[in-house]
């Protein structure tokens, strides 16, 4: 699949995107896996872009190594070579890390596809009082996958971190310039009147930082709410309806994008 070279911007000694551009297909990389301008693709990787996508010898795709860098790529045997370094700008202008107490099944799985669509920089998965289930490390990794996934097809610059889940109380001592805890219950502000407040995003050594946190099917308790606006988290509402614990964190992630990008 060839690529023109007018389908790139130059700025500097990188390309950007166009966005008339063919669409190639993008992988995750680990940064470990160049060296001397070549790629070394692990035996998945080369199963997926030759036996998956049928892809052949001088074919090119895209490798994001997940923490902002792209690079245009060019299939040679069981390494790829590094035609171009591309610049992308997906990114939300905040890192936003959303709290979330373990929803039933594996509803989670769903929130993450969505949330890393959405612009989400981490997720960070809690065991509240009202949690009903206990991960296995087999569901991180699921978790880390699914978000490495959805994070190529949404042309994303940076995979989001999923962090290892802990009880309630551990998560109260996460650092950001923002925290929020949204709550469908009592009279409490709007997320978006708070977030359409310029004044209360602080920058914070050049990176703008918020943290949501958000509970389980049976929401929080009084005393989760009680150690959150303790622990510096201002309580919050997402509207007049109460919310799927699925639906919560897409539509407070929505929100934080729809207010940044405009």
């Amino acid at each position: 699949m060839a690529i023109k070279r007018e389908e790139f911007k130059c700025r500097g000694n990188s390309w950007k995107l166009s966005s008339g551009m063919t669409q190639l297909q993008r992988i995750a990389i680990a940064p470990s896996q160049i060296q001397q301008q070549q790629i070394t693709l692990t035996s998945e990787q080369q199963h997926y872009l030759y036996r998956v996508l049928r892809l052949q010898q001088g074919d090119r795709f895209i490798a994001m190594d997940g923490i902002g860098k792209w690079w245009l790529a060019q299939l040679a045997g069981s390494k790829a070579k590094i035609l171009q370094t591309l610049t992308v700008e997906t990114e939300l202008p905040i890192a936003v890390t959303l709290i979330i107490a373990l929803p039933k099944g594996n509803a989670f799985d769903e929130v993450v596809r969505c949330c890393t669509e959405l612009g989400v920089s981490c997720i960070f998965p809690i065991v509240s009082a009202r949690t009903l289930v206990n991960p296995s490390p087999q569901k991180l990794e699921r978790w880390r996958r699914i978000a490495k996934e959805a994070a190529e097809q949404s042309e994303r610059a940076v995979v989001p971190v999923i962090l290892e889940p802990v009880s309630f109380s551990s998560s109260m001592s996460f650092a950001s310039n923002q925290k929020y805890i949204c709550e469908a219950r009592g009279h409490y502000p709007h997320l978006l009147s708070c977030l359409q407040d310029k004044e209360k995003l602080p920058n914070h050594q050049g990176q703008k930082t918020m943290a949501i946190a958000l509970g389980p099917e049976g929401g929080w308790t009084d005393k989760e709410i009680e150690s959150a606006i303790h622990a510096g988290f201002q309580p919050v509402s997402l509207g007049k309806r109460i919310l799927r614990a699925v639906t919560a964190p897409i539509v407070a992630l929505s929100l934080v994008a729809a207010t940044c990008e405009v």
